[in-house]
């Protein structure tokens, strides 16, 4: 026969406090997306070299450049030893090489005087709006005009300033009329590439599971978008020209403290709370793809050759939310329906 076991009782100590609900612990919040792809991306760009990597990179580059100059020289000489017609024309193409070389080197240095011929026209445009001269503002709209005269983006817009310039007797009133005859169709081609660009680090982040892909993306998205914002306003930069703007765009930007989080960024996207309802993956999209739009501003900010007034620049809110709003029109409408 069994013997049938009777309940077990545990004894508790008289002051040991009871489990009620009023006692539990509280729920833990929902990480939000900090838009890690973004930030690790910014700093990066953002990072100053130290001057002992700065000597490192050319010293190697200098050994380099020897070592393959005199293997292409000592080549080149035993092949003309060897067969005279097949030497020669070696050199040829050596030549040839160094020719491109030098024409690339031309081209780098002139994107680098066209972002310093920007960066000067903003300089004198914020001293013009501060001293109120108006000959140097006439100045400065002439420069502008030189900047974009034979485009055909902007022959609209120089014939309008041309017509109603000379009626203008204020250097603040003459800015502004250059800015909104001539720099707006500009800003609205900047724009789109900013929403863009914001759209697409945004789908990259939230589909592409890999690690650092989506670091990757970001910082090649930005590099674009940097130097697509900087030809639309006249300064077409090259490859080192294009990184040296994006540092400088980036640098401003950790250095203020804009490349973080902030309810300015999701809240024309998101209400309340959403972000904690949907995938993780997904929110870290649509934040990048905010902070993304947010560089683009800056961009837009230091490649302008006349600053943005206090109505005309464009708001990172507004680019969020027509950005990414593609992105949430299927989900707010099945909202909605429900």
């Amino acid at each position: 026969m069994t013997q049938t076991k009777g309940p077990v009782l545990i004894e508790l100590d008289a002051d040991t406090p009871h489990d009620t609900p009023d006692r539990a612990p509280p729920v833990p919040d929902v990480e939000v997306p900090q838009g890690r792809a973004m930030t690790t991306a910014a700093t990066l760009a953002a990072r100053p070299a130290s001057k002992l990597a700065k000597w490192f990179w050319s010293l190697l580059s200098a050994i380099i450049v020897t070592v393959m100059s005199v293997t292409a020289w000592n080549f080149a000489a035993n092949l003309v030893a060897q067969n005279a017609i097949l030497g020669w024309l070696v050199t040829g193409l050596f030549a040839l090489f160094i020719a491109v070389l030098v024409l690339i080197a031309i081209k780098e240095l002139a994107a680098f005087s066209r972002l310093k011929k920007l960066d000067d026209l903003h300089r004198q445009a914020g001293h013009v709006l501060a001293s109120g001269d108006l000959s140097e503002a006439r100045k400065l709209v002439g420069s502008v005009e030189a900047l974009y005269k034979g485009r055909e983006d902007t022959k609209w817009g120089l014939e309008r300033l041309n017509e109603r310039k000379e009626e203008v007797f204020d250097a603040e009133a003459l800015l502004a009329l250059t800015e909104r005859e001539l720099l707006t169709p500009l800003d609205h081609a900047a724009r789109a590439e900013v929403e863009a660009a914001a759209r697409q680090v945004a789908g990259v982040t939230a589909l592409v599971p890999l690690a650092l892909a989506d670091v990757a993306a970001a910082l090649t998205s930005n590099l674009r978008m940097i130097r697509r914002i900087a030809t639309i306003y006249g300064g077409r930069s090259g490859t080192l020209g294009s990184w040296r703007l994006t540092r400088a765009v980036f640098s401003h930007l950790v250095a203020t403290g804009a490349v973080a989080v902030g309810d300015d960024l999701i809240e024309p996207v998101l209400g309340g709370g959403v972000l904690s309802r949907v995938s993780r993956r997904f929110g870290e999209g649509v934040v990048n793809g905010a902070l993304t739009a947010r560089v683009g501003v800056a961009a837009m900010e230091v490649c302008r050759p006349i600053p943005f007034g206090p109505k005309s620049k464009p708001s990172v809110r507004s680019i969020v939310a027509s950005s990414m709003a593609g992105l949430f029109k299927r989900d707010g409408a099945k909202s909605q329906a429900d």
